[in-house]
């Protein structure tokens, strides 16, 4: 069997295939990559894709320096020396898969609960990210995994009160004349959205920035409002208060698309800004201020958009933070111009064919009455778990793709010492010896994004897009496709869905709700979707309607309006660790993908810690140098940068570095908790407080 699913590459000649980005960020770019005598050569923006036109970001740009990276695994490798050495020798695939195969039916044989995947967005791919592979651990009987680790407070929020992951257009906020952009540094991390704002700045937009770090982002906007992480929800209140003492609420919207305004209404009115801005830590002025500027757009009835992004909701009262920013629109009624509302996520709209792709009716097969769910924010605890009635089976098998754990998951000593168990049989599928992979047993290498087929949807715009594979696979590299069957057929499993091969799953992700011979055409489809998707209500929620008020949470015994909730680690709370810590990607990486990439690398330079300079004062730090941050969790050491970027009594940790790069063999992931969000289960990275002192 073709495990390429793809006609042989040319040796010789240039050629250009089209593609798409599969990582995890809102821009699900189109590229095209350039192939000279088989070897991917260039990867540029697709010009003729109107969400990419024609732009990538640096690190993308380079994606064929990645695939052709001289430290990128190539052959199946199998552990030698102790765990977390990072010792292997080569392996034949036969021989890792027979073995692995082996060990995973004898675990099964006891329990098929002590195996459990985890992986997350390493590629935002829906076939590589989990068709085949979901089909064989479902198959297997294997615990699930509750993917948490980014955007589950969030998406809750966003259902409690929209029932959907869904909002504005991104290229109608070029038309918008406010724009509140809220927990996002989108010139880093959302650099095609930016471009819409700058459309509508240089239409005379005001753009205001809402963040605790001095981003930039903040740098390039009207106004920056650095309220401290975590007191998001407040800040919103009182804007909601503002409107309704000036009268800027669109009654008409609010009785015929809202429930629960009455309450909602009168909680605000508990939030003045002045009680706001002792709580965020801003002056009263910069509140009042943007209310109007809200106000303004109300009375001119010229929309209002806010880009919301997963920043804010990394704290204990995310999800309720969500929730609270997403009652503006509709109190105001900016909901009614497509130009106005909201945007966190649009991957709500994609018709993905979920249910057919990775086969949840395949876990019946293992005679289990219901699964075990492990939250994967919690890994560093659960592995450390002994068998219990509470827990279930001990975890004595773990298979990692599409992600790096030890890098990423909070309270990392405790991930470091769960992987580090001789007893625990792992297993990493990988494009590098990252972290995660250094405590492998069997080290299996996966193909990049230029070499396999996938189809994807966004997160922030509203396309479906195609990938197709540029190159032949390098070295011996395989699909995350081609290893799930494999391992499939060597436990027995003869379901005829484990024989689809990857255009076949591609085609069946959306069914016939996406035409895909456009998509083979023109590598991308735009999905047919309304201008204002709220402007007549028609919210997907129990009622209908923009819910306020939930009587979903009141029936779980919480609050049915958005809650101001403080921090699991509120700032005072402890006299020995008085700063805030909150920890934004850097710039040049994305997650723990590119740090190995040289170029991107020596732009970032070194971990680092951005930190006020009456902070840094206050503890004998000067610019450049090197510093520890700690708490109860861990230490963790990095250079100081003495910057107005950090407010005074809050540090950034820019993140996230290999563990093994870091100057002391940890990252900014060793000080954060692994407690969870109030809704969606997800965890707290930037509730979290910290000391520093000069190294």
């Amino acid at each position: 069997m073709d495990f390429t699913a793809t006609p042989a590459v040319p040796e010789t000649g240039v050629r250009t295939v089209v593609g798409a980005c599969p990582h995890d960020c809102p821009d699900t770019c189109s590229f095209v990559t350039t192939v000279q005598n088989g070897v991917a050569v260039k990867v540029q923006g697709n010009p003729h894709h109107p969400q990419t036109g024609g732009v990538l970001c640096a690190k993308v740009s380079r994606y064929h320096e990645r695939t052709h990276h001289p430290e990128r695994l190539l052959t199946p490798l199998k552990r030698v020396g102790p765990k977390g050495a990072g010792r292997f020798e080569p392996v034949s695939w036969d021989e890792a898969l027979d073995d692995i195969a082996a060990r995973l039916q004898a675990i099964a044989a006891r329990d098929p609960r002590a195996i459990l995947p985890y992986s997350y967005a390493g590629t935002m791919g829906l076939v590589q990210g989990e068709s085949i592979a979901a089909r064989f651990f479902h198959r297997l009987g294997a615990s699930w995994l509750d993917r948490t680790i980014c955007a589950s407070a969030g998406a809750a929020g966003l259902e409690y009160t929209l029932g959907t992951k869904q909002g504005m257009r991104v290229e109608h906020f070029a038309e918008s004349r406010l724009i509140l952009i809220w927990g996002s540094n989108s010139v880093g991390s959302n650099l095609h959205f930016w471009r819409h704002a700058q459309e509508a700045k240089r239409r005379s937009a005001r753009l205001v920035c809402i963040d605790p770090r001095r981003s930039e982002t903040a740098d390039k906007c009207h106004e920056h409002i650095a309220l401290r992480p975590g007191t998001d929800a407040a800040l919103a209140y009182a804007l909601i208060h503002a409107c309704v003492q000036h009268g800027w609420v669109d009654h008409a919207y609010l009785a015929q698309h809202t429930v629960g305004w009455p309450q909602l209404r009168e909680r605000a009115l508990q939030w003045p800004p002045a009680r706001a801005a002792e709580v965020c830590g801003v002056p009263v002025a910069q509140i009042e201020a943007l209310a109007r500027d809200i106000g303004a757009c109300f009375e001119q009835q010229t929309p209002v958009a806010i880009r919301l992004n997963y920043g804010m909701q990394r704290v204990r009262g995310g999800g309720n933070a969500v929730r609270a920013v997403a009652c503006l629109p509709a109190v105001l009624g900016a909901w009614r111009h497509r130009a106005g509302g909201l945007l966190l996520s649009s991957s709500g709209a994609f018709p993905v064919q979920r249910q057919v792709l990775q086969r949840p009716d395949l876990f019946a097969a293992s005679g289990q009455a219901q699964p075990r769910v492990v939250n994967m924010s919690t890994i560093g605890d659960d592995l450390l778990r002994s068998t219990s009635a509470e827990f279930g089976p001990r975890i004595e098998a773990l298979v990692v793709y599409n992600s790096n754990p030890v890098a990423v998951a909070p309270e990392s000593s405790k991930v470091v010492q769960g992987f580090a168990r001789d007893d625990l049989f792992t297993v990493v599928l990988e494009h590098f010896q990252t972290d995660t992979a250094d405590y492998a047993d069997y080290l299996l290498p996966a193909t990049t994004q230029l070499e396999h087929w996938d189809v994807h949807a966004s997160y922030g715009h509203t396309d479906v897009l195609l990938n197709r594979p540029a190159i032949a696979p390098v070295g011996q590299a395989r699909p995350n496709t081609h290893i799930f069957r494999e391992l499939a057929r060597r436990m027995g499993y003869t379901d005829p869905c484990f024989q689809d091969d990857d255009e076949t799953l591609c085609r069946q992700a959306y069914g016939d709700a996406v035409d895909f011979n456009a998509l083979l055409r023109d590598g991308f489809v735009t999905l047919p979707l309304p201008e204002a998707p709220f402007a007549q209500g028609g919210f997907p929620t129990p009622s209908g309607k923009c819910e306020f008020f939930s009587e979903r949470l009141a029936a779980q015994g919480l609050d049915g309006l958005p809650e101001v909730l403080p921090n699991h680690e509120a700032p005072g709370s402890d006299p020995r660790y008085p700063l805030a810590m909150i920890s934004p990607p850097a710039r040049n990486f994305l997650n723990s993908t590119f740090v190995n990439v040289q170029s991107l690398r020596d732009a970032e330079g070194q971990p680092l810690l951005e930190i006020h300079p009456a902070d840094a004062a206050d503890r004998g730090i000067v610019d450049g140098s090197t510093v520890r941050v700690f708490n109860d969790r861990g230490s963790y050491v990095c250079a100081a940068r003495v910057s107005e970027r950090a407010r005074p009594g809050v540090v950034n940790g820019l993140g996230i570095w290999w563990r093994k790069l870091g100057l002391n063999g940890t990252n900014v992931n060793e000080l954060t908790s692994q407690r969870l969000t109030d809704l969606g289960r997800a965890p707290t990275f930037y509730d979290c407080l910290v000391e520093v002192a000069p190294a």
